[in-house]
């Protein structure tokens, strides 16, 4: 599939970026010497931990979102996800004075529901095991007249997430540096496809990979089949925000045309490196957010030595208790 064939471009990453001034972040890139010395390569951080809501989510939400029609602000917004796409809907609904309802997992992190809730949204929730939030949510929007707000299947989320790549390969150019890789997490696909899509069309020559949690790899079987391949997962994982069972109908393709590959880290890797994180980078990242510095710490992705290399932490909403759990070795 070519460029131009593709539901997102340049120019709509651009555009986002131009909505999102004054609302968003510009996160920073940081840089550790003794994690460049570990693994023998210059490691760029997106540090999305410190975007608002403490996520990347909140771009594409934001820039969904501002551009709803004054009758579809009225009515409102309806929304799915764990937490991450919740709040980030949130936060933005509440920026835009927009009513926003978020349909969530009773067993979502208590941190994520309860920062959904502060930020003015209505929380349903629902049993994961028994109950589809699709449904639940599709049935919402119709009573309410509500406009449902993917997490990562729709154009505009996709350019918003787009933006942090944007970003990213300005700011490496700023600081002299070139990015051979990039490394992000992925899940329905928003982040990695917006992200890639941004990196491919500033920088062709990069290697773009991406990371999920094991158990969880639809997107890797996905691309190793040619097409989307739902899966049905027998476990949990400590990656919640990874959880989704197949990439998205419009993610996909763009996966498809710009990715080398998905590297597959287990729960014990994540813990770890969650763990080097917080003690040589001083930040706390959450599990789903850790799987790219995951990849390079366990050698599922193995960069040429002195690399330049993009890496994307992509959240940092984690449960006090888990992270506490992590940190002593007990995961």
């Amino acid at each position: 599939m070519t460029g131009e064939n593709l539901t997102v471009t340049l120019a709509d990453i651009e555009a986002a970026a131009e909505r999102l001034k004054g609302h968003a972040v510009e996160t920073p890139l940081l840089e550790s010497p003794a994690l460049n010395e570990r693994l023998g390569l210059r490691v760029l951080i997106k540090a999305e931990t410190l975007q608002r809501v403490g996520a990347f989510k909140f771009r594409g939400a934001y820039n969904r979102l501002v551009q709803l029609t004054p009758q579809e602000r009225k009515t409102g917004v309806v929304a799915f996800s764990s937490g991450n796409h919740a709040q980030g809907v949130a936060l933005a609904a509440k920026l835009l004075g927009i009513p926003a309802l978020i349909v969530m997992p009773a067993d979502a992190p208590a941190l994520k529901i309860a920062n959904t809730r502060g930020y003015g949204a209505e929380v349903r929730l629902y049993d994961r095991l028994t109950e589809s939030r699709e449904k639940i949510a599709a049935a919402i929007a119709a009573e309410r007249g509500a406009v449902m707000v993917p997490a990562f299947d729709d154009p505009a989320i996709i350019a918003g997430q787009g933006t942090a790549g944007l970003e990213m390969v300005r700011q490496a150019r700023a600081l002299g540096a070139k990015l051979e890789v990039v490394i992000a997490p992925t899940s329905g696909g928003g982040l990695l496809a917006g992200l890639s899509t941004a990196v491919k069309a500033l920088s062709p020559r990069t290697t773009i990979y991406g990371v999920e949690p094991a158990g969880y790899d639809d997107t890797l079987i996905s691309l190793r089949a040619g097409k989307r391949v739902p899966m049905t997962p027998t476990f949990r994982t400590l990656c919640d925000a990874l959880e989704t069972p197949c990439p998205g109908e419009l993610t996909f393709p763009i996966l498809q045309a710009n990715i080398a590959d998905v590297a597959v880290v287990t729960d014990a890797e994540v813990a770890e490196a969650m763990r080097v994180a917080f003690s040589t980078l001083k930040l706390v990242v959450e599990p789903g957010g850790s799987v790219g510095l995951a990849a390079l710490l366990s050698g599922k992705i193995t960069p040429k030595p002195g690399a330049t290399v993009g890496l994307v932490f992509s959240g940092g909403n984690v449960d006090p208790e888990l992270f506490a759990r992590v940190l002593r070795g007990e995961l």
